[in-house]
């Protein structure tokens, strides 16, 4: 059973290990920015929810969410429609992967999402090449905008 729980600096450590682990540092390019967001999590960036993934207590992933109108981010449109809220999700333990976390790491992103009064829909933008991921929106129910090349799913 997999539960989040808040991101905190006790976390650094499993988190670089991630960030530099082949299968998360091809997507997850310049590492060294995630680990300044999650360090400023409590300032700079307080506006994104941080969480550790657990499953039956064992950390094995890192997701959060954020509203896209606090980011610098325009989303090819998305921010300014207002509703917008994206998202980010890993699997760092390796023994995970391909078995359906990510799935579930999405449901419980897009259920939290769904919380916020002014969620209207959630934006991400994968890389083309990372097909896992693609596939992953994909079967969580988003649909690509194939013009802009973000992948979104309405909330409402």
């Amino acid at each position: 059973m997999i539960n989040f729980r808040h991101m905190n600096l006790d976390d650094l450590t499993v988190f670089k290990k991630w960030l530099y682990t082949p299968h998360v540092a091809k997507w997850y390019h310049d590492p060294q920015d995630w680990i300044n967001e999650v360090e400023k999590q409590d300032s700079d960036f307080n506006w994104i929810y941080h969480f550790i993934v657990e499953n039956d207590g064992t950390p094995i992933g890192f997701c959060q969410y954020y509203a896209c109108k606090d980011s610098d981010e325009l989303w090819e449109g998305y921010t300014a429609l207002g509703g917008s809220y994206s998202i980010d999700y890993m699997i760092g333990e390796t023994d995970y992967l391909r078995k359906g976390f990510g799935k579930k790491i999405v449901a419980d992103l897009t259920n939290r999402i769904m919380l916020h009064n002014d969620a209207k829909r959630i934006v991400v933008q994968p890389e083309p090449e990372n097909k896992a991921s693609c596939g992953l929106l994909l079967s969580c129910g988003f649909a690509l905008d194939t013009e802009k090349e973000v992948y979104v799913k309405p909330l409402i």
